[in-house]
């Protein structure tokens, strides 16, 4: 038991690290393969010093998550043998469909992204920079097909021991997938939306670089207005789907323990597992049954409807699920601020709202690793759900190899990840757009001038 608990939590911690990283580079790459397509409309330098200087947080960023995915990827055969051997046959595949067709991409065109705006043409660098974009969102399409795969298992039956697949459409494209998949890029850009406005905040504040931060700035609360009415109908979407598919999991994050038609929203709540209820409610008469069911009167399974031992940990899902929903309300009353100062032409000049923009930059990454632990530790206690219990899937290693590996995971990530990665990336902001526009020359001078007259 010691065993299971402390390998689940070496690979919590490596994952909430990790996904940090590639929701960041996601949003990244967005916003500058944009802007380097205006660039290469306008042909307006302007736009290049953007490009540039966010590329040097991409690299950055990108190298972080692909040193701490690789990590992660380990200890499925270190600490969790038994997942791999019965599922290898289906998510072996499914990793390797996400290597061939997406990270070979991105891996092999990221160079001449990061380095290729001296040695090639505009045109074939922004292909480049496209084929990356394209390398990072398809990735997350295998990896949140694999994931939903563990939600929702399709397509398989059990042979002995293993998985044999019967339908690879049914296992790729399982019933939680777009829902899932569409949430994650869209929570990939507000993230990155959000960091972007804090570093262009921070520059107005000290009246620095201002052309850019203004840019950058204003095409990002725009972004946020638009992408988070989108978001919410997406996590609508998804919460339908979680409510067909695994009521068990809804009940945890409603806080119902009793089957009931009409189940209210509790605002506030301490649920108490061992004594199957709640504690101070604070609640909306129907709202949660109209949420999950779009009735006001839907069923809502109770969490007493299974034995305890099927009951995920509910006071970890009701509460990261509420803080989840609760920041995003927080960044969109943040996007509907900034509406309102862009139509007082005070967006950029008002310090308390620049100063609230400095301090959002994590809101975004605490709502990806709250929902993050909304759905697995709401899928508990499966791993593959109603198939392979969590408890059943670790691996039968000595206990101090667990500590030892768990307590330097820790220290390193720690260091690497928490110290090295944040210097660099404050020391990339302290220089600024003008390190990056002493090479714009130099890129010109590949272009013609007829090219640089268009």
């Amino acid at each position: 038991m010691l065993i299971e608990v402390l390998s689940r939590i070496q690979f919590a911690f490596t994952v909430s690290f990790h996904i940090l990283f590639p929701s960041f580079s996601i949003g990244l790459v967005t916003f500058i393969a944009i802007f380097e397509g205006i660039w290469l409309k306008t042909r307006n330098p302007h736009y290049l010093h953007i490009c540039k200087f966010w590329t040097k947080v991409l690299a950055l960023t990108f190298g972080m998550g692909v040193v701490s995915g690789i990590v992660m990827e380990f200890q499925f055969g270190t600490n969790w043998s038994k997942f791999a051997y019965m599922v290898g046959d289906v998510l072996g595949v499914l990793f390797t469909y996400e290597v061939l067709t997406a990270f070979f991409i991105e891996a092999g065109f990221l160079g001449v992204m990061f380095f290729g705006w001296n040695r090639v043409g505009p045109r074939l660098h922004y292909l480049a920079t496209l084929l990356v974009l394209f390398g990072v969102t398809f990735s997350a399409f295998w990896i949140l097909s694999a994931n939903s795969w563990m939600q929702t298992p399709a397509g398989v039956v059990l042979d002995g021991d293993k998985f044999a697949v019967t339908s690879w459409w049914n296992v790729i494209f399982n019933p939680l997938l777009w829902p899932r998949y569409l949430h994650m890029l869209l929570a990939a850009y507000i993230s990155t939306s959000l960091v972007i406005a804090a570093i262009s905040a921070y520059y107005l504040l000290k009246q620095q670089h201002l052309e850019f931060a203004r840019t950058c700035f204003s095409f990002v609360m725009w972004a946020l207005l638009v992408l988070l009415p989108i978001q919410i109908f997406l996590g609508d979407s998804a919460g339908l789907n979680v409510h067909q598919y695994q009521p068990i999991k809804t009940a945890a994050m409603e806080g119902v323990w009793e089957t009931q038609y009409g189940a209210p929203l509790l605002l506030f709540a301490l649920p108490d597992q061992a004594a199957e209820k709640n504690y101070f409610e604070l609640k909306i008469p129907k709202l949660a049954s109209l949420l999950n069911t779009h009735e006001l009167n839907g069923e809502l399974v109770g969490l007493k409807s299974v034995p305890a031992v099927d009951r995920p940990p509910v006071f970890v899902v009701f509460w990261s699920f509420r803080v989840m929903v609760g920041l995003a309300g927080i960044i969109f009353l943040l996007a509907i601020t900034g509406c309102i100062l862009r139509y007082a032409k005070k967006l950029y000049d008002y310090p308390i709202f620049l100063k609230f923009c400095i301090l959002s930059a994590p809101l975004g990454f605490i709502c990806v690793i709250t929902g993050w632990f909304t759905a697995e530790f709401g899928r508990q206690p499966w791993v593959v759900y109603h198939y392979l219990r969590t408890m059943d899937a670790h691996s039968p290693i000595n206990l101090h190899h667990v500590l030892i590996s768990l307590a330097m995971i820790i220290v390193v990530y720690g260091i690497i990840f928490g110290v090295f990665y944040f210097k660099y990336f404050f020391r990339i902001v302290q220089a600024g757009p003008i390190a990056s526009e002493k090479t714009v020359d130099r890129t010109f001078a590949y272009m013609s001038p007829s090219a640089i007259k268009k």
